[in-house]
């Protein structure tokens, strides 16, 4: 584990340089963020609350979002395993004295986790500052500890579904078909671009039951309140069952994928 530890603490300060960067991901999520509550504004207010979940909640739904975007995003931010698998520098990581899957699995947590730590603090207050009913709600102690077991559960999971994506570009030329494709299936069923309960329900429970919900729709249900008691725990029970079995495929497919892997030149 050390050996991991030292992976993810060197990723985390990598990922911590890019401050400029950071300001500008800020700005971007709190003009999207606005122009989704508006968005969903305008939708209760025609329809007259006949949604499962409040707009209160949706506030909240999409504020958490947003700050924690980059968190559960499965698609982009690891750029070097894709050229490693591109280029053939591979090799060099089949050489370490580390599992392979074990280092993609820490590189693609901590990708996700530093840039998160810049970017969530400053959208939460700004959302925090904002009137009513456009400012995010604090839910309670016992809510938030709950939310951030679940957010750590999807960490684990959008890693190993990441990992998932990455063996499969060593059977595609390009790594841009899997991520168009892996982008909208995984937005849509995670409730990246609409939040599951305003989905028909039993097209609902159907999606909840999908790896993809583990991923962000369950902690940010559980912040905003629209998922509570036992429902919360059967959620929670979802992701740790998805974030074992996507593991074990992963890790039986990377060894299956490595006995035929060729490196042109050697």
């Amino acid at each position: 584990m050390k050996s991991y530890l030292s992976l993810f603490r060197i990723r985390m300060i990598k990922g911590l340089q890019y401050r400029v960067v950071a300001i500008g991901s800020i700005l971007t999520r709190f003009c999207w963020g606005l122009m989704e509550i508006l968005a969903f504004f305008a939708i209760h207010q025609v329809s007259g609350g006949s949604f499962s979940m409040t707009f209160a909640q949706t506030v909240s739904y999409i504020w958490m979002q947003q700050a924690f975007t980059l968190m559960y995003n499965v698609i982009d931010g690891d750029s070097e395993i894709e050229a490693s698998i591109n280029d053939g520098s591979i090799a060099y990581e089949l050489t370490r004295p580390m599992n392979l899957y074990g280092n993609w699995f820490t590189q693609c947590v901590a990708n996700r986790f530093s840039p998160t730590l810049l970017n969530c603090l400053p959208v939460l207050v700004i959302a925090m500052l904002m009137p009513n009913p456009y400012k995010l709600s604090f839910p309670g102690i016992a809510t938030t500890l709950l939310f951030i077991f679940s957010t750590l559960l999807a960490l684990g999971v959008v890693g190993v579904i990441a990992v998932l994506m990455h063996i499969s570009m060593f059977y595609t030329t390009s790594q841009r078909g899997v991520k168009i494709i892996g982008r909208a299936v995984v937005s849509f069923f995670a409730g990246g671009l609409i939040p599951l309960p305003y989905f028909p329900a039993a097209f609902q429970k159907f999606v909840e039951l999908l790896p993809f919900a583990a991923t962000q729709s369950t902690p940010l249900l559980i912040y905003s309140g629209s998922l509570t008691g036992t429902d919360a725990v059967i959620a929670i029970g979802l992701q740790v069952f998805w974030l074992i079995a996507l593991a074990a495929l992963g890790h039986t497919c990377m060894t299956h994928t490595l006995k035929r892997v060729v490196v042109q030149g050697g």
